[in-house]
C-alpha cells in the first residue's frame, strides 16, 4: 500500500515525460498517429471510390485519366483528413503545414514553368545524344486538349498530394524533433524508396526521385512553402506523360501528345523508367539545385531556427 501510494504520484509525470514535450505531443508519436489516421481515412475513401469507378467499367488504376483522377483524389482526402485532425490537436491552422504564406500563386506558376522547362531541356539532351527517338504527334485537335486537361487535373493531385504528404505534417513535425535538413535527408530518401513498387523503374530512377524530394525540401527551407514544389512536381510529371509521351517512373499514360522511345544504353536513354532513369538526370538536378541557391540565397530565412533545433 506504502509502496502504490509512493510509484502513483510520479507516473502521470512519467507519462507525461514519455508523450509530451516542450512543442506538446512528441514528435515521433505525432507522426504515428498521423500515419494511423491516413490510413483510415485513406480506407474510409477506397472503397466508394473503387464501387464508383467499377460502375463506370474502371480500373483504379493510373494509364487513364478518370481513375488516375479519382485515386490521387481519395489519396489527397486521406492526407488532408490526418493533417485536418493533428491540426486540431496542435491547435494550429490547416494551413501552417507548408501551405501558408504569400505569393502561393505566383510560387506555384514559377514552379510550373520551371518543371516543364526543367524536363524539357533533359528531354532534348537525351534527342541529341540519340538517346531518344521521336515517333510524331500521336493526338491532334479537341483531343489533344481534352487530354491535356485532364492530365493536367490528375498531376496538380499528385503534385499536391504528394508535397503535402511528405513535405507538409511530416516534415514540419519531424523538424521539431530532428531538425529540418535531417528530416529533409529522411524524407527524401523514403520519397526515392516509395517508387520501387513501380513496375519499370531503375536504381537510378530511384536515386533520382530521392535527389528531387531533397529539391523539394531545398523549396521549402528558402520559400517557407510548398506550392513552388507543387508546381514543379506537376509540370514535370505533366511533361513526361502528357507533353513528351515519355514513360514516367516506368509508366506510360495514354492520351499522350507525342510519341517517343528510347534507344541505346539504358544507364543513358534511362530505358523503360524514362528520362528519370538516364544518367543524364544526374547532372541535370545539381544544376537545379544551383540555380535555386543563386536566386534564392538572398532571401531571409525568418523563422527557420525553430525548425533546425531539436526539441528537447
Amino acid at each position: 500500500m506504502t509502496d502504490e501510494m509512493q510509484i502513483s504520484p510520479a507516473s502521470p509525470s512519467l507519462l507525461r515525460r514519455i508523450f509530451v514535450g516542450p512543442d506538446n505531443i512528441r514528435a515521433g508519436w505525432s507522426i504515428a498517429i498521423f500515419f494511423l489516421l491516413m490510413a483510415l481515412f485513406t480506407t474510409v475513401f477506397f472503397f466508394p471510390t473503387k464501387v464508383l469507378l467499377e460502375h463506370f467499367k474502371f480500373r483504379l488504376d493510373d494509364s487513364q485519366p478518370l481513375p488516375a483522377c479519382a485515386a490521387e483524389t481519395m489519396a489527397f482526402l486521406g492526407v488532408l483528413g490526418a493533417s485536418m485532425v493533428m491540426a486540431r490537436i496542435e491547435h494550429k491552422p490547416l494551413v501552417s503545414y507548408g501551405l501558408e504564406g504569400t505569393g502561393r500563386l505566383k510560387n506555384f506558376l514559377v514552379g510550373f514553368v520551371s518543371g516543364f522547362a526543367a524536363l524539357s531541356v533533359l528531354v532534348g539532351a537525351l534527342k541529341l545524344s540519340g538517346f531518344l527517338s521521336f515517333d510524331g504527334q500521336n493526338i491532334f485537335g479537341w483531343q489533344a486538349i481534352m487530354y491535356a486537361v485532364a492530365w493536367q487535373a490528375v498531376f496538380f493531385l499528385v503534385g499536391i498530394y504528394e508535397e503535402y504528404m511528405m513535405r507538409g505534417y511530416i516534415q514540419s513535425t519531424l523538424s521539431r524533433g530532428i531538425g529540418f535538413w535531417w528530416s529533409a535527408f529522411i524524407l527524401s530518401a523514403a520519397f526515392g524508396c516509395l517508387h520501387l513498387s513501380n513496375k519499370g523503374e531503375s536504381s537510378v530512377g530511384i536515386f533520382s526521385a530521392a535527389f528531387v524530394g531533397f529539391i523539394f525540401c531545398i523549396s521549402l527551407w528558402y520559400l517557407k512553402n510548398l506550392w513552388w514544389a507543387i508546381g514543379f512536381h506537376d509540370a514535370w510529371d505533366w511533361a513526361q506523360s502528357y507533353f513528351w509521351g515519355t514513360a514516367d517512373s516506368g509508366k506510360v499514360s495514354a492520351g499522350h501528345l507525342f510519341s517517343v522511345h528510347p534507344q541505346g544504353s539504358d544507364l543513358w536513354s534511362g530505358g523503360s523508367t524514362g528520362p528519370e532513369g538516364s544518367l543524364m538526370i544526374l547532372f541535370l538536378l545539381p544544376l537545379i539545385a544551383l540555380l535555386m541557391w543563386v536566386a534564392w540565397r538572398k532571401r531571409t530565412n525568418n523563422g527557420t531556427e525553430m525548425q533546425t533545433a531539436p526539441s528537447a
